[in-house]
């Protein structure tokens, strides 16, 4: 019994470039035939390159070293993730649970309000949509003049507080409370003010998918049988908006799990009391620049970025277009 002669290994050897350059060849002409496309993508791509993928590399790369910024960096191979996941009580006790609830809450719960204002302001007529647009996308805007002209002065631990001095007048208190140095009430606070101003960009992406689904999809479901608007949300609306849907969904993931900022504006210090508002980006920061482990603060950069990709790819599979949509 004879079967096919072996292919020499030189043969392999020797068709494996030829497919390579083949490659680089169709990839030379199609990258000529595109250059003025390449060419006005070429900004955006450099920027991008040099602030988004680079710096990742080099947070990667420095998350295995010990690094004070000053001295070269040693490499220490896995000490800091084993020293991250075992012995750093503030990380496992404060930053990791802390920024869990912040997200449960303030991810889910910003994106059902954008949806239901959104919803709501689209109903509205079309003169009168803009402002109110314009109302809830201006806190957003606004960012930390908002956190200090409104926030700080509504919390305010003295008698002039707006709060306190509503509660003292009522008589339900007797002496002001110093509410944004009181664990007990920051973490709650940071969850009010992140709700305010999470009206961002997917706010207004998901407004914009509400004006494009088409008018007549509703008109054919009333005679298919959908008789409310619920039913019209939950058949015609959100499968028709899904690209929208998903852009506002991960925006939403990457600016909560990004927060931390908001703790240090409304309480003035780097570190909140007893670690009451203490989120994950407020550790990198601790680590980063204040005690100057830049290692260290990289390695927990790292742990961020992989639980925002896992969170994403989870909105990717509930809102991504699938096969036959």
């Amino acid at each position: 019994m004879t079967g096919p002669m072996p292919t020499p290994a030189h043969a392999v050897r020797n068709v494996r470039p030829s497919v390579v350059a083949g490659r680089l060849r169709r990839f030379a002409r199609e990258f000529w035939s595109a250059r003025v496309t390449y060419l006005f993508l070429a900004p955006f791509m450099t920027v991008f390159l040099l602030f988004i993928v680079i710096p990742v590399f080099m947070a990667a790369f420095l998350s295995f070293t010990s690094f004070d910024g000053f001295a070269f960096p040693k490499f220490v191979g896995f000490q800091n993730y084993i020293a991250l996941l075992t012995q750093d009580i503030v990380f496992l006790r404060y930053a990791l649970p802390h920024t869990f609830k912040f997200a449960l809450i303030v991810g889910p719960g910003g994106y059902a309000l954008a949806f239901l204002f959104a919803w709501l302001i689209h109903q509205l007529p079309k003169k009168w949509r803009d402002y109110y647009t314009l109302a809830f996308y201006a806190p957003s805007m606004a960012g930390g003049v908002a956190l200090s002209v409104v926030w700080i002065a509504a919390f305010s631990g003295d008698r002039v507080g707006y709060l306190n001095h509503f509660l003292l007048q009522m008589g339900w208190i007797d002496l002001p409370r110093v509410w944004l140095q009181d664990p007990r009430y920051l973490m709650d606070i940071m969850i009010l003010v992140s709700l305010w101003i999470s009206f961002s960009v997917g706010f207004l992406a998901m407004l914009a998918g509400f004006q494009n689904v088409n008018a007549e999809l509703y008109e054919a479901g009333r005679i298919d049988g959908i008789r409310n608007r619920l039913q019209e949300i939950f058949y015609i609306t959100i499968p028709s908006m899904k690209p929208q849907m998903l852009f506002s969904a991960v925006m939403s993931i990457v600016t909560t799990l990004k927060a931390g900022g908001i703790s240090v504006q409304l309480t003035g210090m780097p570190i909140t009391p007893q670690y009451a508002g203490h989120l994950i980006v407020n550790h990198v920061d601790d680590y980063a620049f204040i005690r100057f482990q830049l290692g260290y603060a990289s390695a927990v950069s790292v742990v961020l970025l992989v639980i925002s990709y896992l969170v994403m790819r989870f909105a990717y599979r509930l809102f991504a277009p699938k096969e036959g949509d």
